[in-house]
């Protein structure tokens, strides 16, 4: 894909950046939390946590009611890094399939990184197992974005189910996010070819 630039950060380097001494504590506390979560799972606890951002767990606790809060807020804040880490810009490429396949394009280079630990909503989403903790709230409306915006390509591209084909798509992605995130495979065109045959089945086929 032309659009696509040679090498995409992952999701690694777009959910952490190291703590930055001249940060405010909030920010150094929701940058530690995006990547020792991510790396670490979200049992990780406090007193790890606030190591890594070099914040005390007093100043913690007087910016956030606790770590639920903290994680909630590290992934609100993660969604414009990894929708641009992900998705299309407006118009490039045009055509919907295209669009779509970007986003498969951009997964399988994310998910060649040494680094990569898989989509940390649906990480988290899986690890909580409560849709009503308030980090799964922020992941599932996350996640629900993607399927969206599979969706609305797939209205654009005139099939005759977008929304059943949104949650297909949405299923290959997460399936091959999860597996390369725990090492058992490398994607290497799996994902591209599983979502283009999705594709192919509902008639949004290549441009002639």
């Amino acid at each position: 894909m032309t659009t696509t630039p040679p090498q995409a950060p992952s999701p690694s380097a777009a959910t952490a950046s190291a703590p930055d001494a001249k940060a405010s504590p909030r920010d150094r506390l929701l940058d530690a939390a995006a990547d020792v979560f991510y790396r670490h799972g979200v049992a990780t606890g406090i007193d790890a946590l606030c190591k890594a951002a070099g914040v005390s767990k007093r100043s913690m606790y007087q910016l956030f009611a606790g770590k639920d809060e903290v994680l909630a807020a590290a992934l609100e804040r993660q969604v414009p890094r990894l929708d641009a880490l992900l998705l299309p810009p407006p118009g490039e490429p045009a055509e919907p399939r295209e669009r779509i396949l970007h986003v498969f394009r951009q997964l399988e280079r994310a998910a060649a990184d040494p680094g990569y630990c898989g989509c940390p909503y649906l990480s988290a989403q899986v690890e909580l197992k409560d849709p009503g903790h308030v980090a799964s709230v922020v992941a599932a409306r996350a996640k629900q974005g993607m399927t969206d915006f599979f969706r609305a390509e797939g209205e654009r591209a005139g099939a005759a189910d977008p929304a059943l084909l949104a949650r297909r798509l949405t299923l290959v992605y997460d399936g091959a996010a999860a597996r390369a995130g725990i090492g058992v495979e490398e994607l290497d065109g799996l994902a591209v070819t599983t979502a283009a045959a999705l594709l192919d089945a509902a008639g949004i086929t290549e441009a002639a």
